[in-house]
């Protein structure tokens, strides 16, 4: 009975880890502050968002994915999954856990910043006596993890930063056309939502974004 509620519990975890883990924060906030950029509202909506930030997550963790089924193989292949879950299966499951896991500290440790790490080291080892502190180390997941979530927020903000920039002056450019012209009773950001939309679509604008997206964790 607790073998099987420590399974549930895991696999209630799964979508968390999926998101700490992977390329999607990134990706979602990111898209999420270039609608916020054009001025279009709601469109398009949250789930579409999270659906493209998906689907681009696929093909930057495909490569992970492959390298984690990999080293995984030889302990699935000892499995005998007619068994019932017991004590012994859930060890099983730990080991496969455990021998996937290496691609994916890379990937965490190739993609994070080395400040952001020794800041989750620092914390770390800042609650364990002193005589155990040199257990965690820099390449722990315990470490690498967090630091690379945190720098993939760190990053969205900065990509974020960028994409604001062409639209805000857009955004004064109009504002200043229609103060000089009188126009007063007419919104800059309604005047100017055509014209942020052309400038982006002009210049190729989502295949630049996900091409630069994807190719910053080649």
């Amino acid at each position: 009975m607790s073998e099987t509620i420590v399974l549930v519990v895991a696999l209630s975890l799964l979508p968390f880890v999926l998101m700490v883990s992977t390329s999607f924060a990134k990706l979602a906030i990111v898209f999420a502050m270039l609608r916020n950029a054009l001025g279009i509202g709601g469109a398009p909506e949250g789930a579409v968002i999270g659906v493209l930030a998906a689907l681009l997550s696929v093909y930057v963790m495909l490569p992970v994915g492959r390298d984690m089924l990999r080293d995984a193989a030889p302990v699935v292949a000892k499995l005998d999954l007619a068994a019932p879950l017991s004590g012994q299966g859930v060890k099983s499951l730990r080991d496969i856990a455990v021998s996937a896991a290496e691609p994916l500290r890379q990937f965490l440790e190739r993609n994070s910043s080395a400040s952001e790490r020794g800041l989750f080291l620092g914390i770390a080892r800042r609650g364990l006596p002193q005589n155990e502190r040199e257990t965690v180390q820099e390449r722990d997941l315990l470490v690498v993890l967090p630091a690379f979530f945190v720098t993939e927020l760190a990053e969205a903000f900065q990509i974020g930063f960028l994409l604001l920039l062409p639209f805000i002056v857009l955004d004064l450019v109009i504002a200043t056309i229609l103060a000089s012209l009188g126009m007063q009773a007419l919104t800059p950001s309604t005047v100017a939502l055509p014209f942020k939309l052309l400038l982006f679509l002009s210049v190729d604008g989502f295949r630049t974004l996900i091409e630069a997206l994807v190719a910053g964790y080649a």
